[in-house]
């Protein structure tokens, strides 16, 4: 059993795997450049931002997005070079398997499903946040019950309550009443539920149309962050910089914060906004030359994504105090607090449209990786695996994940959902540097049609600023993640490890065992693609 926790992919089989792809390539270099800004530009400005300046950092805010820019940077490096290796679905979770050894892999695969379901979960109810503000601009209410989760329902009306502004939260919604059902009150957010399974249905017909879709949605929300930065510049008021950096206390949650220590958290806080060029490398087996776009797609939209970031958080932070910032809705909130209504339609409407996007790719990157977990059997290939034989899509997968998302989105807290995110890419972000230090000593002599230079220097400064950021996450965060991957080792003992096909190489020999896809009639492992 060691042995197996231990083996390494062969490298035959990634090439095996490159072979008998079943997706159909057609995203371009620029098509995957746009999907990583799709999934990057979203949540972090429209969303993140407000609750991450107002809890954690302040108006240091934008050195905290410096600060999770580099630690991406880093980390984008290393994936650059894997994906210029290992062309193939699965990002993290295939390096690790190719260089670090089954059990590691299964460790930052399940730590990707989490990551990447709660990720678009965040951004689902943050699309809520932003859809019922557009619709109160059309003067269209929903009851309170209906448009969030209970938990943040109670806490609306509480706070409302207790700062005497319960007539103002009136106005936004056609009731405050929970209904209840055997003395249970009972809350869901139904737009969350709703944008999620409209998505999963688009995923799910097809890539090239989701690609499609995605282009133009990104383009109207870089245009309209851009009109954030030209237009905000103007209303902004030095005082609310002062202190740039708050001294150091509680914050409205009762949690230490601010400070350099707050910079920090704040980083972490908001380190999950840049996952997107994650889900660049998930589209390694839709990509038509994966070898060269890819490292381009995953540089290119972190350097883009993260010049927007800063400047926007400056803007924001400039614009309003940051203890008065929405948490919900900070952009909108900010212009429509100097009477810029015209502007709150289009931030509403980019909001709307970006975060579409961001779930979008969100959605896809977590079905690849869970294809090409079940395609080393380490999970139901019948599920996972399975790809549409017209529409050339996991669907099963797609349509399972779209539920499971649609259910947290509909029923947990954006605040509870980002921090269970952080912490688990964070570490995904450690493992990756490692992993690709460690294959420069292991093989050498691989083709690597993209290098990076100075490579021990970058891996270690991207684990030093990973874990470094991980390390300023409060003990809850940890306590998640160890549930999480204690859950994800005890599936693995008791169900993937006994049906990996590696395992089974292992065991039965190079003569007697045989790839999925590859073409031999007997004891050959298959997937019913019918």
């Amino acid at each position: 059993m060691i042995n197996q926790l231990f083996a390494r992919k062969p490298a035959e089989w990634v090439a095996s795997d490159i072979k008998t792809n079943q997706l159909k390539r057609v995203l371009s270099r620029w098509n995957l450049t746009t999907m990583g800004v799709g999934a990057i530009i979203g949540a972090g400005i429209f969303v993140m931002t407000g609750l991450a300046a107002r809890e954690y950092a302040g108006p240091a805010l934008a050195i905290s997005f410096i600060i999770a820019g580099l630690g991406c940077s880093f980390a984008a490096l290393c994936y650059a070079e894997f994906a210029s290796i290992y062309p193939v679905e699965g990002s993290a979770y295939s390096y690790s398997y190719a260089t670090i050894g089954e059990l590691f892999a299964w460790i930052i695969g399940w730590d990707l499903i989490l990551e990447y379901a709660m990720a678009a979960s965040t951004v689902a109810v943050g699309w809520s946040g932003y859809f019922g503000k557009l619709l109160g601009l059309l003067h269209i209410h929903l009851p309170l019950w209906i448009s969030n989760d209970l938990h943040t329902a109670r806490a609306l009306v509480a706070e409302a309550s207790n700062n005497g502004t319960l007539a103002a939260l009136e106005q936004h919604y056609t009731s405050l009443a929970l209904p209840e059902v055997f003395g249970i009150s009972l809350a869901i957010n139904l737009p969350a539920i709703i944008i999620v399974l409209i998505v999963t249905a688009i995923i799910t017909i097809g890539v090239r149309e989701a690609a499609g879709t995605n282009l133009w949605l990104v383009a109207i929300k870089v245009s309209v962050v851009l009109f954030v930065i030209v237009a905000g510049v103007f209303f902004i008021d030095t005082a609310n910089w002062s202190p740039f950096i708050p001294a150091r206390g509680l914050n409205g949650e009762g949690v230490m914060a601010f400070g350099l220590a707050g910079i920090t958290a704040g980083a972490a806080y908001i380190f999950f906004a840049y996952i997107g060029f994650d889900a660049v490398a998930t589209q390694a087996a839709e990509s038509k030359n994966p070898t060269k776009d890819l490292p381009f797609a995953i540089i290119a939209s972190l350097v883009i994504c993260t010049i927007l970031y800063i400047s926007v958080s400056l803007v924001v932070t400039g614009m309003v105090n940051y203890t008065l910032l929405d948490k919900a809705a900070p952009v909108a909130a900010a212009f429509m607090g100097r009477g810029m209504n015209f502007a709150v339609w289009i931030i509403s409407i980019a909001a709307v449209a970006g975060l579409t996007s961001v779930l979008l790719v969100m959605t896809m990157g977590q079905t690849r990786i869970l294809m090409a977990m079940s395609k080393d059997g380490l999970l139901p290939a019948k599920i996972f695996a399975y790809v549409h034989p017209r529409l050339k899509t996991p669907s099963r997968s797609s349509i399972l994940v779209g539920i499971l998302i649609a259910l947290v989105a509909g029923f947990t807290p954006i605040d509870t959902i980002a921090k269970l995110v952080n912490i688990g890419t964070l570490l995904a972000f450690v493992l990756v540097c490692i992993s690709v230090w460690r294959l420069r000593y292991t093989q050498p002599d691989l083709p690597r049609p993209f290098r990076v230079k100075a490579l021990p220097l970058v891996a270690i400064l991207g684990i030093v600023f990973n874990f470094g950021m991980m390390l300023s996450l409060e003990w809850e965060n940890w306590l998640r993640l160890l549930i999480w991957l204690l859950l994800g080792l005890a599936i693995y003992f008791f169900y993937s490890r006994k049906r990996s096909l590696l395992g089974k190489h292992l065991k039965e020999g190079n003569e007697t065992f045989h790839r999925i896809g590859e073409k031999h009639d007997h004891d050959k492992p298959t997937i019913d693609n019918e």
